[in-house]
């Protein structure tokens, strides 16, 4: 059975940085892809960024480019979502998930652990 826990949610401003992780129990290691998703209130989940299970390559929602980056550590079963330039619609509860296979998939449903998510609040 596998269990993933994110950590490192909050409130924060306009333009700020937060770093979300989320910790594994159980098989992840280097067999299986980590991805972010989130959850704006009222709205569909939405895929954020996730990582391939040797952890080479990355994938990112066109709102992610260029401000967030995955990581993972497969030593710690660990997977983090570095958020910079932070925006109000960035507010929504984010989860992390573990991926059914190897590679990447933006389909929530390529997923079948997730977390139990963690809220982000953007303030202006």
């Amino acid at each position: 059975q596998v269990q993933l826990a994110e950590f490192g949610g909050g409130l924060v401003q306009v333009g700020d940085s937060l770093r979300l992780s989320c910790t594994a129990s159980g098989p992840t290691g280097t067999l299986y892809a980590l991805g972010w998703f989130r959850q704006p209130s009222g709205k569909a989940r939405e895929f954020v960024a996730g990582i391939s299970a040797s952890g080479d390559n990355t994938y990112y929602g066109d709102f992610a480019k260029g401000r967030f980056t995955i990581s993972r550590d497969s030593a710690k079963n660990t997977v983090y979502l570095h958020m910079n330039s932070l925006r109000p619609e960035d507010t929504a509860v984010y989860y992390c998930a573990r991926g059914s296979f190897i590679g990447i998939s933006c389909n929530y449903e390529s997923y079948d652990y997730w977390g139990q998510g963690t809220q982000v609040t953007v303030s202006s």
